[in-house]
């Protein structure tokens, strides 16, 4: 792969995308499962609570920096096309951007903003709450792998 700001940006492209991976893993093994244990009110409300938190800075930046990061290394190599680890970044680019970033728009943002709407104690709350729960997780073990993925295909890349 050489060195340069090619290499930087894959190597920021491992660690933005792995951090973004442990995020959701956390989500999908412990958090979610957490949340789902309590009654559907305090369910409801905590997941409102991160969602709210979720869309600050600390978050946004590593989320959506990757995303960029993400798109600037897909192109750079599609333009550069490096002797090694060329189809590599290509796949980690694919998968982070159509399965970490692409689902959250398609799959998590309606949810949340459909949860957001709603009042925690609720009767709507309480129904739809499991459907919620199964839905995000499911979507969420997706964006989990897809974001370990391209972390791993990054990595590919680097090692050429």
């Amino acid at each position: 792969m050489g060195d340069g700001p090619y290499l930087v940006l894959t190597m920021l492209g491992v660690l933005g995308t792995g951090v973004v991976a442990g995020v959701f893993c956390a989500f999908s093994t412990f958090v979610m499962r957490g949340l789902a244990a309590v009654p559907p009110a305090r369910g409801v409300a905590a997941m409102q609570a991160i969602n709210v938190a979720a869309v600050r800075a600390p978050f946004m930046l590593v989320f959506l920096g990757s995303t960029v990061l993400c798109a600037v290394l897909t192109a750079v190599t599609c333009v550069v096309w490096p002797d090694e680890g060329a189809v590599a970044s290509l796949v980690g680019g694919a998968l982070y951007l159509c399965g970490s970033f692409g689902l959250t728009v398609v799959a998590h943002i309606p949810r949340n903003d459909r949860l957001a709407r709603l009042e925690a104690d609720s009767a709507e709350a309480a129904a739809y709450w499991p459907v919620y729960v199964r839905g995000w997780t499911r979507w969420n073990h997706v964006r989990a792998l897809a974001s370990a993925g391209a972390a791993l295909a990054y990595l590919l890349a680097l090692t050429g």
